[in-house]
């Protein structure tokens, strides 16, 4: 959530970024319930500050007037506290309905037709014959399996299955050893000039399932768009592995001593993918289930940009061992979500339909998260505030092997193991 102290000193301001954000917010109304619901409570305070004034000082019997009086507060607390429940549940539905604020140099844009690109690296490989698409390698090479998916799960589904398994473990565990190396994290932290300690990732395998309130409160919960819900039970089943990470310390206080603390999350993934894509529907890009490895970090707000800039830092150098071309997109304010503050994709080049596609996205939220999950951080001098979050794509496997046999493909259908994950596949050159 937005600070509401940042809303009543600035509402044209919040009202006109969530309006590039695409967010239709009820400021007016929000601040009207916002004084309403101050002075209900401000009148509950009132009235329980007279009703501890009544309790007697001593063990003597209190008199019928001081009972009676009591009996009249304790009527009117509850009838003021029966007033407030229906303002407080207005006031914090409309609260979470606005989006976080765009930092300056998000690009002002509708969609993502307004993304800038930041830079290109890598050149696209040249081929003496026509490229195909990863499925129909996947297909041919019986690697990929839709048509059997398609019978027991239904459309968006697949069977992965011999060497590209190993290749998906392969890029597991390349991302594992690069992330939870201190000398890569303090190499990339110098290169890029940030303001933060060289402390490695921890490996975290977290439950793919969340209860309603904690995923509400990450701003992530879209149940028509991207997520499932379990029948009969409380639970959603988890987008992505940071949705079940960013919530860890819902309702906890952080020591400052602990900062920043930075985790990689392996899990499987579940999206609706609502609406039409095109060739999209038969490979491994919009599958309703994949596989994800996620990085999070919670840390003080004034390293919290640049743990964003070190994740985008950590998907580059990915990227560079892959040695996958790719360029890096700045993501416009229609584009980046309604929690972010800040977005960066990073797309990898796709030969068969000669275009950049995702393959990694880094978000920067602030305090947005923490302060709806009520997520508190403590001071090394005992003051109380909120820590920033961040989240990032280490790699989605389906996405990421896509780009790997598109761009390695050969003219017989063979896929070159890129060099850096041939020792996790016992030193195999091609599949």
């Amino acid at each position: 959530m937005l600070d509401i102290q940042f809303i009543r000193d600035n509402p044209k301001l919040v009202s006109e970024k969530s309006k590039q954000k695409n967010v239709s917010v009820e400021i007016d109304k929000l601040l009207e319930l916002d004084v309403k619901r101050r002075e209900l409570i401000n009148k509950v305070d009132t009235l329980k500050a007279e009703q501890r004034e009544l309790n007697p000082k001593t063990k003597s019997k209190p008199d019928h007037a001081t009972i009676e009086k009591a009996t009249e507060l304790k009527t009117e607390i509850s009838k003021v506290e029966s007033d407030l429940i229906p303002v407080e549940k207005s006031y914090l539905k409309l609260l979470r309905q606005v989006p976080n604020m765009p930092t300056e140099d998000v690009p002002i844009g509708a969609d993502e037709s307004a993304n800038v690109v930041q830079k290109t690296v890598g050149e696209a490989p040249g081929f003496d014959f026509k490229p195909k698409a990863h499925w129909e390698i996947g297909e041919s090479r019986d690697l990929i399996d839709r048509e059997r998916a398609v019978k027991i799960s239904g459309s968006r589904f697949v069977y992965l299955k011999g060497d590209l398994v190993r290749l998906q473990f392969a890029l597991n565990q390349l991302a594992i050893d690069q992330l939870t190396d201190e000398k890569v994290i303090e190499n990339l932290i110098t290169k890029h000039k940030l303001n933060l300690v060289a402390k490695p990732y921890v490996p975290v395998l977290p439950p793919i399932m969340i209860k309603t309130d904690a995923y509400e409160a990450t701003g992530r919960l879209k149940a028509e768009e991207t997520t499932y819900k379990i029948d009969g039970d409380d639970l959603w089943l988890i987008a992505s592995a940071e949705h079940s990470l960013c919530s860890m310390y819902i309702n906890e206080i952080i020591d400052e001593s602990k900062l920043p603390i930075r985790y990689l999350g392996y899990s499987t993934s579940f999206r609706r993918e609502a609406g039409t894509y095109g060739k999209d529907t038969n490979g491994l890009i919009r599958l309703h289930h994949f596989d994800k490895m996620e990085m999070e970090v919670f840390s003080t707000p004034e390293t919290g940009l640049d743990e964003h800039l070190l994740q985008i830092a950590i998907q580059e150098h990915l990227m560079g061992l892959l040695n996958l071309p790719y360029h890096v997109l700045l993501k416009s304010t229609g584009d980046i979500g309604d929690p972010n503050a800040r977005g960066v994709d990073i797309e990898a080049w796709f030969p068969s339909q000669k275009t950049y596609r995702e393959t990694h996205t880094a978000d920067f939220m602030g305090d947005y998260q923490a302060r709806s999950l009520k997520t508190r951080l403590k001071r090394a001098n005992g003051e109380i505030i909120f820590p920033h979050t961040n989240d990032a794509t280490a790699f989605a496997a389906g996405r990421t092997m896509a780009a790997i046999i598109e761009n390695y493909q050969t003219a017989d259908d063979h896929i070159v193991i890129p060099e850096v994950l041939r020792p996790y596949m016992g030193g195999q050159e091609e599949i």
